[in-house]
């Protein structure tokens, strides 16, 4: 088996921007990749991706642990078991529903991006198959959802 040597660095650009206004939110895509869209409007939702771009200081991404969802209750985890915004690769990925596309914007039904951030990449979104998946997750994961429900 041949070895793959695998890049210490990579280069990404943003592709547009993310665009969360008063309780509305739209992508932004550059003129540049106004062709990439064709066809998504045949989809209900996308799979955006973004840069944390609030959190990009070599503080925060050297931050490893944390209590999941800001809250003390919950015990310290590492941020690969987390969906904390502090990582060493600062990116975001988000399931949003489209409410309509117009020329390059992509009105959503939410998005949990800051306003402004850059986006990296969209990718139509594939619903499971159907087939019973055993999922696990840590204790905290139900106090978080009856809190967001509440």
């Amino acid at each position: 088996m041949r070895a793959i040597e695998i890049p210490e660095k990579f280069e990404l650009k943003a592709v547009g921007r993310i665009r969360n206004v008063d309780g509305k939110a739209w992508i932004e895509v550059d003129e540049a990749y106004l062709e990439a869209m064709q066809g998504l409007e045949l989809f209900s939702h996308i799979m955006v991706f973004y840069w944390f771009h609030e959190n990009d200081t070599p503080e925060k991404r050297a931050v490893l642990k944390v209590h999941p969802c800001h809250n003390p209750a919950n015990p310290l985890t590492g941020i690969f078991a987390t969906h904390s915004p502090m990582r060493p690769n600062l990116i975001a990925l988000t399931r949003c529903r489209i409410e309509k596309i117009d020329e390059n914007k992509i009105y959503l039904d939410r998005i949990d991006a800051f306003d402004n951030s850059p986006l990296i990449d969209i990718k139509c979104y594939f619903p499971p198959d159907g087939r019973d998946v055993d999922v696990r997750t840590p204790n905290w994961v139900g106090r978080v959802k009856k809190e967001t429900t509440a």
